[in-house]
């Protein structure tokens, strides 16, 4: 149990790591683009698109992350079952058509808090990113600086 529950950890860790890794450079990416300022609809809407996108990509690849261990240790019948579980579990939707073995179930506890947390994590970045968006225009509207404020 200790074992598992070590793994659990890094697993999270190596989460936070990647989602601080994945929205560091998507704040460098989007911080220039010029949706920001255009203050048109379709700039921001596909600014907001791109910024959901990468950040499913980013949930996509953690929960692959979890799928590892449920797949090579054989919690899991195969890598689809174990990737299809881990995306249940990480989302908390949590079917239960699929269930670990008993010695895995705090794994996958951790993986749910774990994806409570960066989900909770992607919607801050998305929300900060829409309020920038706001900001900006309302400073175009208003002939002031966004950051006079």
């Amino acid at each position: 149990m200790i074992t598992k529950l070590f793994i659990a950890f890094v697993l999270m860790a190596l989460c936070v790591a990647l989602h601080a890794i994945g929205l560091v450079g998507a704040i460098r990416r989007f911080e220039r683009s010029p949706a920001l300022a255009a203050g048109h609809l379709w700039p921001s809407t596909w600014l907001l698109i791109r910024v959901a996108s990468w950040l499913v990509l980013l949930h996509l690849v953690e929960i692959a992350l979890w799928a590892l261990p449920y797949t090579w240790g054989h919690a899991m019948p195969n890598a689809h079952s174990a990737f299809y579980f881990s995306a249940v579990t990480y989302t908390t939707t949590g079917y239960g058509d699929l269930v670990l073995p008993e010695n895995w179930r705090l794994l996958g506890g951790v993986e749910a808090l774990t994806g409570i947390l960066m989900c909770g994590w992607s919607t801050a970045f998305f929300f900060a990113i829409l309020s920038n968006i706001y900001r900006m225009q309302q400073a175009k509207i208003s002939g002031s600086r966004p950051d006079a404020g």
